[in-house]
């Protein structure tokens, strides 16, 4: 009995440092791989042309070439990506609890979502201009359109799964509906209500690239690709979309640090790897 105990135990004492090596390690082979692909598809063999898809080279080359300009236009779509996903997450969870705890609500506003969710948002963009000009206005706009919805869905998902078991129990203490909902309801939608957050993030970068593209008079890279792109300044374009993907990248990681340090508990009595 005892051996079969260690045999079971063994993987996991083996295996128990892993998370933190692949954290580290895995992205770089992935990066690696994905360059090697990159530059065998753009020189090596010449299946794509330069002028669609220029060789790493030339894109680093590009970067270096105006680092200052690129690096100013990551500074200003990070500012729009980070002002309209909070935006978004203000506005989402609000109509988010507004549709879980009122029935009314829930059938007043639910179909009107799902059709403006189904619109595609670049539609609005030139509206947004003559609506609002041109500037930062139309462009934490657009984010908000695009990230607002999967916020709104994960909050209400949320707060409408409480177990029954949960709520009897509130109910027998004589808790009020405010105290089961800050004490109960809440906690255990805030699992649900970040996986909606962390969809929301990447659109809300989206969004700020396309406002750009529509809207953008003070830089950013949105604003970058639109101006580089073309047979003559291709790689500074795909520098520019690269540190899109980039940036995206870390604003992810940062939204799920924050849940991690928020939600310590969900780890521990989940199979959460």
């Amino acid at each position: 009995m005892v051996e079969i105990e260690s045999r079971a135990r063994a993987p996991r004492t083996r295996w128990g440092s892993a998370p933190a090596v692949s954290a580290a390690v895995w992205p770089v082979i992935g990066l690696v791989a994905l360059v090697a692909a990159w530059w065998l598809a753009t020189s090596a063999t010449s299946l794509v042309h330069p002028a669609v898809l220029p060789p790493p080279g030339e894109v680093l080359a590009a970067f270096l070439h105006r680092p200052e300009e690129l690096l100013t236009g990551t500074w200003i779509t990070t500012r729009e990506t980070v002002l309209g996903f909070l935006l978004a997450t203000a506005g989402g969870v609000l109509l988010g609890i507004a549709l879980a705890t009122s029935r009314t609500t829930d059938r007043m506003f639910s179909p009107l979502l799902v059709a403006l969710n189904a619109v595609p948002k670049i539609t609005f963009a030139p509206l947004l201009v003559i609506a609002l000009d041109y500037g930062q206005k139309p462009i934490l706009t657009m984010v908000v359109l695009l990230s607002f919805f999967p916020v709104v869905l994960a909050t209400t998902t949320g707060l409408t799964s409480t177990p029954n078991d949960l709520v009897e129990l509130t109910r027998s203490l004589d808790a009020s509906r405010w105290q089961t909902f800050v004490k109960v309801r809440f906690p255990i939608a805030l699992p649900q209500m970040f996986v909606g957050l962390k969809v929301a993030m990447p659109l809300a970068a989206i969004g700020a690239v396309i406002g750009e593209f529509y809207a953008g008079d003070e830089g950013g890279l949105g604003y970058a690709i639109l101006q580089y792109s073309g047979v003559a300044d291709g790689a500074t374009a795909w520098a520019a979309i690269l540190l899109v993907g980039i940036l995206s990248i870390i604003l992810y990681y940062a939204l799920v640090l924050v849940e991690r340090l928020m939600l310590p508990w969900v780890r521990e009595t989940t199979s959460a790897r």
